[in-house]
């Protein structure tokens, strides 16, 4: 792979989700000497393919799921001593999937003291799906309810369900997510996330789910981590224009394209 990206990418992310893709007994030293061998695989390729002014900078990613403690250990230590003490290496990467924008504080707290001052961090993930997954067991809201002639007893992730079987014109989804206060109230998320970030004046690149995709309403039903309220467009959820094109998603997107600008 590295012919392929090196001095033609901007950022290439060492590892994608290693705690997440292996098993906790094999959070070890062993773990982490695989790691730093790969990420010194990748520095010396650099140094002998793209030496001078090489428009790549390496990352090691990422980190998930910092707010439970069993996830900052050891093996998490040593990794970002790694990452300090790597010159090569421009920081880490990290995705705060949470239920609370202050949960993604932790990730932050952790991350920043543990790194060298000029180092930085990405955010190739992050959102609110563990507080959408807490609602959507929950009865909807009995004005959405009401006015489209829904049951009362029904819950979000069956409203949900019948917008993946028959797509909702954009006024009734955009309906089923204003009436519903676990969402208006975390509608401009993606702006105060994006500030928290910012602030520490270490943010390098945040990206944000674009687009529902397949994967996403694949077996839906009440247990199903329901990514698809990220996504800045909908075309999962939301009848498509007469052209084809895709939606976009309620309240995303207005801040989504503030933050271009900013």
């Amino acid at each position: 792979m590295l012919p392929l990206v090196m001095g033609k990418v901007d950022i290439l992310m060492i590892g994608n989700e290693p705690f997440i893709e292996s098993r906790k007994q094999d959070w070890n030293p062993n773990f982490n000497a695989f790691y730093e061998g790969l990420a010194q695989r990748v520095i010396d390729y650099r140094k002998q393919h793209c030496a001078t002014n090489c428009p790549t900078r390496l990352y090691m990613g990422a980190l998930n799921q910092l707010p439970n403690p069993e996830w900052r250990n050891a093996t998490t230590e040593r990794w970002m001593a790694f990452v300090k003490a790597t010159p090569e290496l421009d920081g880490v990467t990290i995705h705060p999937h949470i239920n609370g924008i202050e949960k993604s504080k932790i990730f932050l707290d952790y991350i920043l003291p543990r790194m060298r001052p000029e180092q930085t961090f990405i955010v190739t993930e992050f959102s609110l799906i563990w507080w959408w997954q807490e609602n959507m067991e929950k009865p909807v809201a009995s004005a959405f309810a009401d006015k489209y002639g829904a049951p009362r007893t029904a819950q979000n992730w069956q409203i949900v369900q019948a917008a993946l079987e028959t797509p909702f014109p954009k006024a009734q989804w955009d309906d089923f997510l204003k009436m519903s206060p676990w969402f208006e109230g975390r509608k401009h998320y993606l702006r105060n996330q994006m500030k928290l970030f910012r602030d520490t004046g270490r943010l390098a690149v945040a990206t944000y789910g674009f687009k529902q995709g397949s994967s996403m309403k694949a077996e839906w039903g009440p247990k199903k981590t329901p990514w698809l309220i990220n996504s800045v467009f909908a075309p999962a959820t939301i009848r498509k224009n007469a052209d084809g094109t895709s939606q976009p998603n309620y309240a995303w997107i207005d801040d989504f394209r503030a933050l271009q600008q900013n």
